[in-house]
């Protein structure tokens, strides 16, 4: 399975919703610990679940347990040191054993194929939704391949 990912940021909503719609997607995954911000636009929370499923038949779910804690983002923020926010990050995702949830756990709804990893950063070299990305792959979707939208 491959695994999508998207950021809304220096995109318009037509740009963004043209990208999904380009690429079949069939379920957003958010990954945002805060979705319901001013900040976020047409991606707001209640926003964004209504375009999906008017605009294009997509269902959307939040896991705010694959988004980096307060701490790692302030450190991130005052050192924009990559390589400590990356080490903080995979050790956060693995110790709150959220992959493993994500399979097993009825909290969460099954992934649809194709799903794409929502985040905010318009690049993924440098966010979190990359390394969420090669989590999964490592993990659950051994013979898949990422492809940033």
């Amino acid at each position: 399975m491959n695994i999508y990912t998207i950021g809304f940021s220096k995109k318009t909503a037509g740009q963004f919703f043209s990208i999904l719609r380009a690429n079949s997607i069939k379920q957003v995954v958010d990954i945002r610990e805060n979705n319901t911000s001013q900040l976020a636009g047409f991606t707001k929370r209640e926003d964004l679940k209504f375009f999906l499923r008017e605009l294009l038949n997509v269902s959307y779910v939040h896991i705010p347990e694959l988004a980096p804690d307060k701490v790692i983002r302030k450190n991130y923020k005052a050192a924009k040191n990559w390589e400590q926010y990356t080490q903080s990050y995979i050790k956060l995702i693995k110790d709150r054993a959220i992959i493993n949830q994500l399979i097993n756990d009825v909290k969460y709804p099954p992934l649809i194929e194709p799903f794409v990893l929502l985040c905010s950063e318009p690049k993924a070299d440098k966010c979190h939704r990359r390394l969420a990305a090669e989590l999964l792959i490592e993990e659950l979707f051994t013979d898949g391949e990422i492809i940033h939208l």
